[in-house]
């Protein structure tokens, strides 16, 4: 069983979606959505049609709650655990041990088993504020990085986003024990 966790970065849920669901033609999937991502509208959706839609995909129900995501750690392992995409919130959470969404508690309880954490970054001030969250990810056992760009350098110039093409690839290399690289292109 592999997990997939959706943060709010609500611009990139296409492109993870479309990942989501080459991985499920591979893999069962466990869905875990953040709070923001399972109650927000935006432009780009509403939270309903979200959760409908990962549900339909993993066929299965989404976790979305911290109760229900403190078992995929020893009592429920999954072989990895994928964060796509991964908010510069959460990512600052992960780096300082703070678990008050089911994401963030859904990754301690994994990261007790030592397996493949990955990482889709998708943050407007992963260059700036975050940047300091990236290095100490990075520095973790069992943590791995899709690699990433900028992707819009003149209005949002401290701005990351992973290649979200790059998530099986990542996943592989990962359950090596092996950062893709390069990690920024």
């Amino acid at each position: 069983m592999t997990g997939y966790a959706i943060c709010g970065s609500f611009c990139t849920h296409s492109a993870s979606l479309a990942a989501l669901t080459l991985l499920c033609e591979e893999r069962d999937v466990i869905p875990i959505i953040s709070y923001n991502a399972a109650t927000t509208d935006t432009r780009f959706g509403t939270a309903k049609e979200l959760l409908s839609r990962v549900e339909s995909i993993c066929s299965r129900r989404a976790v979305t709650t911290i109760v229900d995501a403190e078992p995929l750690g020893p009592k429920s392992p999954m072989d990895a655990l994928i964060i796509a995409p991964c908010t510069g919130n959460t990512l600052a959470k992960l780096a300082n041990g703070i678990t008050d969404t089911p994401v963030t508690m859904a990754a301690k309880a994994h990261l007790r088993c030592s397996r493949p954490l990955v990482i889709a970054l998708a943050s407007n001030d992963a260059l700036s504020a975050n940047l300091k969250n990236i290095a100490i990810m990075a520095e973790k056992k069992n943590v791995y990085f899709v690699p990433m760009k900028q992707d819009d350098i003149e209005n949002k110039p401290y701005s990351l986003v992973a290649d979200f093409h790059l998530i099986e690839k990542t996943l592989a290399m990962a359950e090596e024990g092996r950062q893709i690289r390069p990690l920024f292109i």
